[in-house]
């Protein structure tokens, strides 16, 4: 006997209906189940990121980048932490770029500079940096 007005179809019982009718429930909206995948996807992309200028940061992208695109298909079917997912990936794959220019960068230098690698003072190694880069 349904004593809330509210209609029910013969294939589902009040458990099943209250389950589905609570918002709270996992897999029910941001509030409800959590994707922990996302949430280390995040963490991870940002910590890469802010380390990115320093080689770990790039391994560290590359492992969240993983974990990020691993929680987006997770949440194709539970619908939570998509917003932690994105920003994951995101921030991971700019961590990857950063680390990556950098390290093209170091390379560079050093190729370039490579000529004042002993020098007999920190002077002396200003000097040939400054000639080697200017072209002078």
């Amino acid at each position: 006997m349904n004593t809330q007005g509210i209609e029910m179809s013969p294939n589902h019982t009040t458990s099943t209906w209250a389950a589905r009718a609570d918002p709270y429930a996992p897999g029910h909206g941001p509030r409800g189940g959590k994707n922990r995948l996302a949430g280390a996807a995040m963490v991870l992309g940002i910590v890469g990121l802010s380390t990115s200028i320093v080689f770990i940061g790039g391994l560290l992208g590359v492992v969240g980048l993983v974990l990020g695109l691993i929680a987006l298909q997770t949440t194709k079917r539970t619908g939570a932490g998509r917003g932690m997912s994105i920003t994951g990936v995101v921030t991971s794959s700019i961590a990857i770029v950063v680390s990556v220019l950098v390290a093209v960068f170091f390379v560079w230098y050093a190729n370039k500079t490579q000529e004042c690698y002993q020098p007999d003072s920190f002077q002396q190694y200003k000097q040939c940096v400054h000639q080697q880069l200017t072209g002078n």
